[in-house]
């Protein structure tokens, strides 16, 4: 079955984070040039009240139509987890970054999880988990 996702920004995800409580930062890479010389369309980076941090990669337009004409969109992006501002898994059990500090290939929707699952982390989980050996 294909799935048509939402196309993102990197003003349509700064909002995301910026309503769930993040400061943000976003910043162009390549533009709708071809020969633009960056290896992404926008990186987002957002740091919450918890000492956590994403930081949301769109690397490469997708393509829509065999002629590439009107069908570039950013409809995927990789998202980096961090805590107080190096990269970071999360405590066991939950459903992102479990042995891993980066998930790739989000569409909009599971990009909203993530923003609501670490904007609610308690670091107090790390804490408990590392006494405990589980982490």
């Amino acid at each position: 079955m294909d799935r048509d996702f939402k196309p993102m920004t990197g003003e349509s995800v700064g909002a995301l984070l910026e309503a769930a409580g993040a400061q943000v930062m976003v910043r162009s890479g390549r533009s709708e040039s071809y020969s633009a010389p960056r290896e992404f369309s926008f990186e987002v980076r957002a740091s919450f009240t918890n000492g956590m941090g994403l930081q949301i990669v769109a690397r490469q337009f997708n393509y829509r139509d065999p002629w590439e004409a009107t069908g570039r969109v950013n409809d995927m992006v990789d998202v980096s987890l961090q805590r107080n501002g190096a990269f970071s898994t999360l405590p066991k059990g939950f459903d992102y970054f479990q042995g891993i500090d980066e998930e790739c290939g989000l569409d909009e929707e599971r990009l909203k999880e993530i923003i609501s699952l670490v904007a609610g982390i308690n670091q107090k989980l790390y804490l408990l988990q590392e006494m405990t050996g589980d982490l």
